[in-house]
């Protein structure tokens, strides 16, 4: 009987840990941090295919996304220009919450900016951006909203991204702008594979 009884307890005490190990794990992927994967070229070669990396949610606020349920909590501060940040795209806001995919490119403009593709160059209110982040790569003009000598002004709240790899990246330049409340969070490193393990800068 007390052999019995000990079964039961330790299975209880093994359920127990399961569930608030899942618990605590769901947690912190919606309110902390998330892990991805780079599937595609597009931010090479800060971002390379295959990366892993850690993405935090903190620093702008956690976005909550569930059926019915959509929503951003305060965060530590704004996404800063040249950031590399994790995002939903305004085409992908079309799919059901849990089919949506993630882009993941570097910010560029942000509200009351006017952008210009210019030689390669970004020019934002008529200045070049010399930002390391954004000037180290070559800009193509491209889409709908970087076209040649075509001068673009970014909505109040919203957000203008860009692909470190200019030729293949599907940014902003072809969809526009992200809203604020689609933003997911800031890279901060890659930690696999292991010989590219350090910051995303």
């Amino acid at each position: 009987m007390k052999k019995a009884s000990r079964k039961k307890s330790v299975l209880r005490e093994w359920i127990e840990s399961i569930i608030v190990a899942a618990a605590l794990a769901i947690i912190a992927r919606t309110f902390l941090f998330q892990i991805y994967k780079i599937p595609t070229t597009s931010m090479v070669p800060t971002l390379m295919p295959g990366d892993k990396i850690f993405v935090s949610k903190i620093v702008y606020g956690p976005k909550v996304c569930f059926p019915f349920i959509d929503f951003h909590l305060p965060g530590l501060r704004k996404p800063k220009r040249g950031e590399v940040i994790v995002f939903i795209p305004p085409h992908e806001k079309e799919q059901p919450w849990i089919k949506r995919k993630a882009y993941i490119k570097r910010l560029v403009g942000i509200g009351g900016d006017h952008i210009l593709i210019k030689n390669g160059n970004i020019y934002i209110n008529n200045k070049m951006v010399v930002d390391e982040g954004i000037a180290k790569n070559y800009y193509y003009n491209q889409g709908d909203y970087g076209g040649k000598n075509q001068e673009i002004a970014v909505p109040v709240n919203k957000y203008f991204f860009l692909g470190d790899n200019s030729m293949s990246s599907l940014d902003s330049r072809f969809w526009g702008f992200v809203d604020e409340r689609d933003i997911v969070g800031k890279a901060i490193f890659i930690w696999w594979p292991a010989k590219r393990i350090g910051m995303v800068e």
